[in-house]
């Protein structure tokens, strides 16, 4: 993308390690993400790259390093940390929609509960973003009577609702059929596009190749390398690189 990228950093993770056991799967993570850019994480299943993302927001906690948002510590629990999460959106493989629920209640609930919107006022702004992300008339229905595409969509809209600093994409697209995928990375490619700061970790290369300004190639829980989209695909520095990209060739 060719949006204006600020040089004001809205996620730092520094020295970032995780173990699962004896399992080392976050290796001295660097990675500076600035608001407005959109970085894409790829790499082999296994590399680290959703366990990266899912600690920014503490899903995940780490056993050592930093995280900051906006300079600002992430905390370890608390009332700080909701309120931190609430500034970051996260959409994830599967779409954690309440079943219960209808697709308005589930895209007003966080900010009518967390951020103490009217319901009213919660809701204009519900019917606004579900209109954007194009399933308005789905709006009365529960998330069970909705396509995945569809309830992936307004789990976008969900995070949205809250105002996010940055949204946080976890493979947003792998528990998809196929013809469901782009519906859901042209509604990504327009939020890319309004200058959105975007964390996508994703199989999705064409994707990565036409929205990313970096792509951060993760192998073994260690960033091996990172660049512009021309740079890792056309021109990739290292073998594992090089190995990765002849892996994925014709899928």
């Amino acid at each position: 993308m060719t949006q204006q990228i600020s040089t004001e950093p809205i996620i730092e993770l520094r020295h970032v390690d995780k173990h699962y056991g004896d399992l080392h799967v976050l290796k001295d993570i660097n990675l500076t993400v600035h608001k407005g850019e959109v970085l894409v994480v790829v790499g082999p299943s296994g590399s680290g790259k959703s366990t990266m993302c899912r600690t920014v927001n503490r899903l995940e906690t780490i056993d050592s390093g930093e995280i900051l948002i906006e300079g600002e510590p992430l905390p370890q629990e608390g009332r700080e940390l909701t309120r931190m999460r609430a500034e970051l959106g996260m959409v994830f493989q599967s779409f954690n929609l309440f079943a219960h629920m209808s697709i308005l209640q589930n895209v007003t609930l966080g900010p009518i509960e967390v951020l103490g919107m009217k319901k009213d006022e919660a809701e204009a702004r519900a019917m606004e973003l579900l209109a954007r992300v194009g399933v308005a008339e789905q709006a009365a229905k529960s998330p069970a009577q909705l396509s995945g595409g569809q309830q992936q969509r307004a789990a976008i809209a969900r995070s949205l609702a809250m105002h996010p600093k940055a949204m946080m994409f976890d493979e947003p697209t792998s528990a998809l059929d196929p013809e469901m995928i782009n519906e859901v990375l042209d509604v990504m490619v327009e939020l890319a596009r309004g200058g959105m700061t975007m964390v996508v970790v994703t199989h999705e290369m064409n994707f990565a190749r036409r929205v990313a300004d970096r792509v951060v190639f993760m192998a073994d829980g260690q960033i091996v390398e990172e660049g512009t989209p021309a740079e890792f695909f056309d021109h990739p520095k290292t073998q594992r690189a090089r190995d990765f990209l002849d892996s994925i060739k014709g899928h």
